[in-house]
């Protein structure tokens, strides 16, 4: 039987749209064993009710994906999925699905295909690349599609950084999310978000942590995003009113980030405080950076 465990990732981080990914320490974990016939999975963890046991499960598809690439086919498969990870939060669970599934298909298959060839079908899979490649690679990745491949740059995090996640007991489809943002933007909000999204990459790259809040502004899919449901717009509202800057909404929500790296957790306690009076159920979970 083989093992595979996948992180999960939180992406945009403000104003990199499709574009910045970091992996975290939350894990699910895939186990994979070929068996005589037939295709037979068990899921458990967080929101496992929600996991399809049968062809449509995604961890399947990508573990048929993989094989396929590869030419190898088992004569039936057993897959255990374990999830850490909810779904439908903004934190990566489609892309860990992916991704730990492309793994495990490709070590039961000998480890043939290399990490860019996983990370080229995970992105075909996925569709863009900001979640994928920090689940694969770890730390903080800077990807971009470009002529059919898929480019990217590691950037290592310190240690001190910590993600304060503030995950709700509701989701946010990605599709509901994806359709609200516009189809085009002014060149005003184009400039605004690549100066904010160049001066976030090179802080966390420096360690300048302190220019971070600055480059978490956004205005290509947050503005759009968070009036979608109405806890999300007063938490941010709330938290501006309180100056708290280090702030973004992980991949398309609902999930909220709040970033630390000081010794003085004053703001995250503030940040806690305008989530636990909050009248729905929220937990705010403390993570760091998986580095891979």
């Amino acid at each position: 039987m083989f093992k595979v465990q996948v992180p999960a990732t939180t992406a945009n981080i403000g104003p990199g749209f499709d574009s910045l990914g970091i992996a975290l320490r939350l894990y699910n974990t895939i186990e994979i064993e070929e068996i005589s016939e037939g295709l037979v999975i068990e899921a458990s963890g967080r929101d496992a009710e929600l996991i399809e046991t049968d062809e449509g499960n995604l961890v399947y598809k990508s573990i048929r994906k993989a094989l396929e690439k590869i030419n190898y086919s088992p004569k039936g498969l057993y897959i255990r999925q374990y999830n850490e990870i909810p779904i439908s939060r903004g934190l990566g669970s489609s892309a860990a699905c992916i991704v730990g599934g492309l793994l495990a298909g490709n070590m039961l298959a000998g480890n043939m295909l290399s990490k860019q060839e996983i990370l080229e079908l995970a992105v075909e899979m996925e569709g863009h690349p900001d979640n994928v490649a920090p689940a694969l690679l770890g730390g903080m990745v800077v990807s971009a599609k470009s002529s059919g491949a898929t480019a990217y740059i590691k950037i290592p995090i310190k240690e001190t950084l910590e993600f304060y996640a503030a995950i709700p007991d509701f989701g946010m489809s990605t599709k509901m999310a994806r359709e609200a943002l516009p189809q085009s933007i002014s060149l005003k909000d184009a400039a605004f978000n690549i100066g904010r999204a160049a001066l976030l990459v090179s802080a966390f790259a420096t360690g300048e942590y302190d220019k971070i809040s600055i480059g978490l502004e956004d205005r290509l899919h947050q503005p759009y995003r968070l009036p979608l449901l109405k806890p999300l717009k007063e938490i941010f509202q709330q938290a501006e009113e309180k100056k708290l800057k280090n702030i973004f909404l992980s991949g398309a929500g609902p999930t909220i980030m709040y970033l630390s790296w000081r010794e003085d957790k004053s703001e995250v306690e503030e940040f806690k405080d305008i989530i636990s009076e909050r009248p729905e159920a929220w937990r705010v979970e403390r993570l760091k950076v998986h580095d891979g």
